[in-house]
């Protein structure tokens, strides 16, 4: 008998090439809906891997700039921003809907992600964006962030995601991937932020202090070189902490 259920995905359909390997070891996956990656054949057999493998299936979208791979912020205005979100988003699932799969919810993507967290403005421009998509998807959004708060005042449905494989600040923001432990690729210590997490909702910040939080969906990156090693790792060892995957 388990005692915790957690889902695992990974940002997919990037280019890398692994999803094949990857996806299974998700229980979701968020894929590149051609703002930072991705075009139509990559969501399509994405799509069609996923579904094969009942694997939860989501749209990753992104500032609109593949040359830096969505990882830059971006200004642009409102009606901008809003009609580049609609787009990626309409196309995936239209290819969804081609493929008679479900669009289980929504995940920023790279600086995008990082940005709503912490502008409340710019979270209620992506929900504006979204919000056709409200009653029958889940956003994946990191805990206490700005579009967290925002969202759920906008009754979204919310599913808090924690990254397993990368160092958090103190204020639960992640550690630029400039500094040197950004990443973390060692599968044990990547389990033990995942039980810290789960069992403790806390986890051990880069200056060692530990933060609440509360997570349900666990991220590995898909287009890092140990993503397969840890995902891997983490299913031969998640049972023996009364955790399954779900």
């Amino acid at each position: 008998m388990y005692k915790y259920a957690i889902d695992i995905n990974a940002d997919l359909g990037e280019g890398v090439g692994n999803e094949g390997q990857l996806i299974p070891f998700l229980s979701s996956c968020n894929i590149a809906c051609g703002g930072h990656a991705g075009d139509e054949k990559s969501m399509r057999s994405t799509i069609q891997l996923a579904h094969q493998h009942q694997v939860k299936i989501g749209a990753h979208p992104s500032y609109p700039d593949t040359k830096n791979f969505g990882r830059l912020s971006m200004q642009m205005t409102p009606k901008a921003l809003i009609e580049s979100i609609k787009s990626q988003i309409s196309y995936f699932k239209s290819v969804c809907d081609e493929e008679k799969a479900v669009l289980h919810h929504i995940k920023p993507h790279g600086a995008l992600y990082n940005d709503v967290a912490k502008n409340a403005d710019l979270a209620k421009i992506f929900l504006k964006a979204i919000s056709s998509f409200k009653k029958e998807i889940k956003l994946y959004v990191p805990y206490a962030s700005e579009i967290a708060k925002v969202a759920l005042k906008e009754e979204f449905t919310l599913v808090y995601e924690a990254f397993l494989d990368r160092n958090y600040n103190d204020d639960l923001s992640l550690v630029s991937r400039q500094q040197n432990n950004a990443i973390l690729e060692n599968p044990p210590e990547i389990l033990a932020q995942l039980l810290s997490i789960v069992e403790d909702h806390q986890l051990r910040t880069i200056t060692g202090k530990f933060v609440k939080i509360n997570a349900e969906t666990f991220c590995i990156h898909g287009d890092t070189d140990a993503a397969l090693e840890i995902l891997a790792y983490l299913h031969s060892h998640v049972s023996n902490h009364q955790i399954s995957i779900k």
